[in-house]
């Protein structure tokens, strides 16, 4: 998977043409993702999800690392969270690394592709990579982790950006045969991607991403680290610029 990815990260330019490929969707998806947000952002445990014009922090139980920035700030709260052999895109050695972890079913996962995403790639070509993980809330999104197991399996194939878009433009229509018809309009081998879906090939890496997530504390989506920094929920883009060129300034 680590040629996937490779391959997929050196595309240039093709992500933000593939991103927003799929932002505009139909008026009946709008509708009923007016209902769906209703649900907001899910929290698993005690803490709501913050405002956007918080900057909030995760305790967890790993031992953080922390830093005051040049201007003698406070100290920012750091912790360890590995990219994995997940879908990337971006240098690998860019200074700044963005690991999300996501939920195909979760409406604010959406909310951040439609409206950060794209734009924030854009803002940063060479200085931000993006890597996404899993954390499917399957308790209260059932298709949640057949969704990321789907993913994984277009991924294989190097068509991880493209899946991802597509899903979340159709989160309405979640299910196999969604999947499905997806590959073929994708263009890949079907039979293979079938195979895959059905055995549930990637089980194993969706919940090692799900593990990890929650080792580290997270307990709703979307949540992030920026160069280990925690971020919680689908904050407007201001509040990731904030955070990257901070740490753009201190390398």
């Amino acid at each position: 998977m680590e040629d996937v990815t490779a391959t997929e990260t050196e595309a240039g330019p093709a992500l933000r043409r593939t991103l927003r490929q799929w932002v505009v969707v139909p008026l009946l998806f709008l509708l009923v993702f007016g209902s769906g947000l209703a649900a907001g952002y899910v929290v698993w445990g005690r803490t709501p999800a913050p405002p956007p014009s918080a900057n909030p922090a995760i305790t967890t139980p790993a031992s953080p690392d922390t830093a005051a920035d040049s201007a003698g700030a406070a100290p920012v709260q750091r912790v360890q969270v590995s990219a994995d052999d997940d879908p990337s895109w971006g240098n690998a050695d860019a200074p700044v690394t963005i690991i999300e972890f996501s939920d195909f079913q979760c409406p604010y996962c959406r909310v951040f592709y439609q409206t950060t995403l794209v734009t924030l790639l854009e803002r940063y070509p060479k200085q931000v990579r993006f890597v996404y993980r899993d954390f499917p809330l399957a308790s209260i999104h059932p298709q949640a982790t057949l969704a990321a197991e789907a993913s994984q399996c277009a991924h294989a194939q190097g068509r991880f950006w493209e899946f991802h878009n597509a899903v979340f433009a159709n989160i309405d229509r979640l299910g196999p045969d969604l999947y499905q018809s997806l590959a073929i309009s994708m263009g890949l081998d079907k039979e293979r991607f079938a195979a895959c879906v059905n055995s549930r090939e990637f089980s194993a890496e969706v919940e090692k991403d799900f593990n990890d997530a929650r080792a580290l504390g997270v307990t709703g989506t979307p949540t992030f680290f920026i160069n280990g920094i925690p971020l919680v929920g689908a904050q407007p883009l201001e509040v990731f610029v904030e955070i990257i060129d901070r740490e753009l300034k201190n390398k």
